[in-house]
């Protein structure tokens, strides 16, 4: 009887490490390469989730993240919360399978931990320790994205809403500390979008990520450094004579033959006739000589 006590914790810890290695399924990248797209962590926020997916334009691929995304948060919970007499799981346990398996998708061990926010993951867990908790905290989100249409702002405004729903109307201190932990994480990672948010600068949903004008200013210098350096000597390509005109238009199509400076000008020889010799006359040369 006195070793249960370290099976328990045994069992515990083995629910813990299962649900962190399901969380570090990164299903963003795992689904854009299914469909072929770009790896999330290599365009717009860089942030491998369904918001920065839809971003690429295919809104099947970023539903099913968001999908899976959730369901990975939901599946550890539940099935602690099914084996929890067999098992002997506390309240203790339960609550922290759902952190483990959200801190895997924070930091995915698949994925060189290089994870997400944990949004989807996050609404997951909170489905599986209370469907009402994970419900209402849903309808937050739909209702905050829907008006402003600012991803980071619904989730923000969602997970600091979750803990104070739980400890009101759920009599489970230790689910509402596990809760509590969540939302400080998911805050955390949504830092840099609440500095964006103040700032004016934030990206709306379905929205490309702003890029920053030095940045596009210093990619049309080196286009056109390297415009330069190909072009030979004597002739000019047309976008640097358009350029040069000042009428270059951004994004008009301009052709890629290279265009001469100024066109070499041909003009008609003309050939005179000589003079005859007058007979007895002398050279103009010893004339100009002897006198």
């Amino acid at each position: 009887m006195t070793e249960m006590p370290w099976f328990d914790l045994a069992h515990s810890y083995g629910a813990f490490l299962i649900a962190y290695l399901i969380g570090s399924l990164s299903f963003a990248v795992i689904v854009s390469k299914v469909f072929r797209l770009p790896d999330p962590r290599t365009y717009g926020s860089h942030n491998p989730g369904a918001t920065n997916v839809l971003r690429s334009g295919h809104k099947l691929a970023a539903v099913l993240t968001l999908l899976l995304d959730g369901v990975k948060g939901f599946i550890p919970v539940a099935l602690a919360q099914h084996y929890s007499l067999e098992w002997n799981f506390e309240d203790t346990t339960i609550a922290f399978v759902g952190v483990s398996a959200f801190l895997g998708h924070l930091f995915p061990v698949f994925f060189k931990f290089q994870g997400g926010k944990g949004v989807a993951t996050a609404a997951g867990v909170l489905v599986g320790l209370e469907p009402g908790l994970g419900i209402a905290t849903l309808v937050i989100w739909i209702v905050i994205a829907g008006v402003f249409r600012y991803s980071s702002l619904a989730s923000i405004l969602a997970a600091c809403f979750a803990p104070f729903f739980m400890l009101m109307f759920y009599d489970r201190p230790v689910v509402a500390l596990a809760v509590s932990v969540m939302s400080l994480l998911l805050v955390w990672r949504h830092w840099p979008n609440i500095v964006k948010l103040l700032t004016g600068k934030e990206s709306r949903i379905g929205e490309p990520e702003p890029e920053k004008k030095s940045r596009r200013r210093r990619r049309k210098a080196h286009k056109l450094h390297q415009e330069v350096r190909l072009t030979k000597p004597g002739e000019l390509t047309a976008a640097n004579l358009a350029h040069a005109q000042g009428q270059g238009q951004p994004g008009a199509a301009v052709p890629s033959a290279p265009v001469p400076l100024s066109p070499a000008v041909s003009f008609p020889t003309v050939s005179f006739p000589t003079l005859p010799q007058i007979p007895g006359g002398t050279d103009t040369s010893e004339t100009k000589g002897n006198t």
